[in-house]
């Protein structure tokens, strides 16, 4: 889904996902969703040559999974309203890049509504990192 975007703007993928993740109880389709506004923000603001790191591991609060980016970044007062829907960080590229400024709302409404949390840091210049946690499945009982 992601391939054909990267390989346009030839910029490389890293995937780092531990080999012990335990279980998360969440819907496929929307945990989908969530990686593919995640992708399609990093693959729309990192330039040519750079890179994308998906990363997946285990953390106190359930399984981490971050998406990095070698991007424009976002400036340090935009960052508390990139979740908020039709926001757009940099509204002079509205035009020229698409999109609606819902993508990272929705983000938030669904890794909420699995339980979890998200943040994001950036830096002008050096790319964005969004992070978001799902819990683990509450194990069944043995009987």
């Amino acid at each position: 889904m992601v391939q054909p975007h990267l390989a346009e703007k030839n910029l490389t993928l890293q995937m780092h996902i531990s080999s012990d993740l335990p279980r998360i109880e969440a819907d496929q389709e929307r945990v989908a969703q969530i990686l593919r506004n995640l992708f399609s923000n990093a693959i729309r603001y990192t330039p040519g040559q750079g890179e994308i790191h998906l990363t997946a591991s285990r953390s106190e609060a359930g399984v981490e999974i971050s998406v990095r980016d070698t991007g424009v970044g976002i400036a340090p007062e935009q960052l508390p309203f990139l979740f908020e829907r039709f926001y757009r960080a940099d509204s002079s590229r509205a035009r020229a890049t698409g999109g609606t400024g819902l993508g990272l709302a929705i983000v938030k409404q669904v890794v909420q509504a699995h339980g979890g949390h998200i943040t994001v840091e950036s830096q002008q210049g050096k790319g964005t990192c969004v992070t978001f946690t799902l819990p683990v499945a509450a194990s069944t009982p043995s009987h």
